[in-house]
């Protein structure tokens, strides 16, 4: 089927999740863009559509690879682990790697090959250091379960979860400059990013890093 017969994605003609319009806000227009873990494809439809970008993706799961494709999005099925290594230095210019930072078994392996690969890249996770997880292991004394970490803790695929603060240690270690940072509350307020009051206060964060 040629491409311009293909069905618009829905998120041709919607909105996207509040986190993904943040990567997106970070993503310059014309830009070459990778986003890794991508599922059905709507960040990258939201891009192509709204920023004009030369995108690809990478997934992991057969049904997410089906539901890109269905639509014309060229994603191909992989595991960011074990295929971001045939890679070039600098092949794009954004990385995306959109809540999947927690679920991969070398968090810091990954993430050297987000800033080798990309001369920017855009990193969210859920921050365990957020106050209701900290209350809920205080008073419950057994792993929370939010919004974002739904699964009960025998039964979830995120297997290195991480604070804020955490991260930016770990990009200190590693050398990765953070050029901006927002973090979102429960309810999907921005909130500028202030050191310890963000690994309080926010849900989740989204970083975009650059090799230092």
């Amino acid at each position: 089927m040629p491409l311009d017969a293909r069905p618009s994605h829905p998120h041709h003609a919607g909105s996207i999740r509040g986190d993904l319009q943040i990567v997106a806000d970070f993503v310059a227009p014309h830009s070459r863009v990778l986003d890794i873990g991508c599922g059905d494809g709507a960040l990258l439809a939201h891009l192509a559509r709204t920023k004009q970008v030369d995108g690809r993706g990478i997934e992991i799961s057969q049904a997410g690879v089906n539901a890109s494709v269905r639509y014309g999005l060229p994603v191909v099925q992989g595991d960011a682990e074990r295929d971001l290594g045939f890679y070039p230095d600098d092949s794009f210019d954004y990385v995306i790697l959109s809540r999947t930072l927690q679920a991969v078994r070398d968090p810091k392996g990954v993430l050297l090959e987000l800033v080798r690969i990309g001369r920017r890249a855009i990193v969210s996770f859920p921050n365990f250091g957020y106050w209701r997880i900290r209350l809920s292991l205080l008073t419950a004394g057994r792993m929370p379960r939010t919004p974002l970490l739904d699964d009960p803790w025998y039964a979830t695929d995120n297997i290195h979860l991480c604070t804020i603060a955490d991260f930016i240690a770990l990009c200190d270690e590693l050398g990765v400059t953070i050029e901006r940072a927002i973090v979102l509350t429960r309810g999907g307020r921005r909130l500028p990013f202030r050191g310890c009051a963000s690994n309080l206060l926010g849900e989740q964060a989204i970083f975009l890093l650059r090799r230092g």
